[in-house]
């Protein structure tokens, strides 16, 4: 009771000042998302994890959680006005179990699920957003923690993405891998206005969210996001620190609470389209 009580107080002082973009110097910022306004939250019901992707629809929320203990990774989906959950999925694929940052793109949402270790393996899969039922899976010699999804074009970032995978889903053999040229370690990733938007931390206590350009995968523009305790928007992880992120035009979504969650609800402003990089 005392442990919740303490979250609980915590993570009110971080809705109060999540609003403030007040930096301490010219290098560091402490607020939430740089020219960003929090609008609101929607408590997600339901037993969740280590929270990893969120993405969403008119109607729907899905975010991906991993069960570190009992080493299995799920798939979540909600109701986006209510937040109640009305289906869960196990995507654990033997000794591959971690499901990272997931993307929609015509009907499907992909989910990469990957060895909770660098250099290792995973597969993208595929899911009908409707039936939860697996359409394909795309093996890959290498840890994939989020991925983008447009069309027939998926963009797939590695450990901490330091590279990137982009895959042609008419021929996935051929895949190219170039350098991530952020900093950032997206967690989460999408296709925004025929651009790549990535989410992801910097250091233990900031992160930022970037636009890339496509197809010449140069970062165009980026927003600062920073901490204040224990929950931060796009931060590492931690005991009570989730990873997702999903955007619709100037509407910014995080799930930063590992289970018990709530999808955080950002408007950016006029500016809010990111900085020059």
């Amino acid at each position: 009771m005392i442990r919740k009580t303490m979250r609980s107080g915590l993570t009110a002082l971080v809705l109060l000042l999540s609003c403030l973009s007040v930096a301490a110097a010219p290098d560091r910022f402490d607020g939430a998302i740089e020219h960003a306004r929090l609008v609101g939250a929607v408590q997600l019901e339901g037993e969740m994890f280590h929270v990893q992707g969120l993405e969403l629809d008119g109607r729907r929320i899905w975010v991906t959680s991993v069960d570190q203990k009992n080493r299995k990774g799920y798939i979540h989906e909600f109701d986006r006005r209510t937040g109640k959950l009305l289906r869960r999925l196990e995507l654990t694929d033997g000794a591959k179990y971690h499901p990272g940052g997931i993307s929609i793109s015509g009907g499907s949402i992909w989910v990469p699920v990957a060895e909770l270790k660098p250099k290792s393996s995973s597969v993208l899969v595929e899911i009908d957003a409707d039936s939860l039922q697996v359409r394909r899976k795309i093996h890959v010699a290498d840890h994939l923690g989020c991925v983008a999804a447009s069309g027939r074009n998926l963009v797939a970032g590695n450990w901490d993405s330091q590279l990137l995978y982009i895959f042609d889903l008419a021929d996935t053999a051929r895949v190219r891998v170039v350098p991530n040229p952020s900093p950032t370690h997206y967690q989460d990733m999408k296709f925004v206005d025929g651009q790549l938007v990535g989410g992801g931390s910097l250091t233990l206590w900031s992160g930022a969210v970037d636009w890339i350009d496509w197809p010449s995968m140069k970062l165009k523009r980026t927003l600062r996001a920073g901490a204040i305790g224990p929950v931060r928007p796009l931060g590492r992880g931690g005991p009570y620190t989730g990873e997702g992120m999903a955007i619709e035009g100037r509407e910014l979504y995080v799930v930063p609470e590992d289970g018990p969650s709530r999808l955080f609800h950002f408007r950016l402003d006029d500016r809010g389209e990111g900085r020059p990089a």
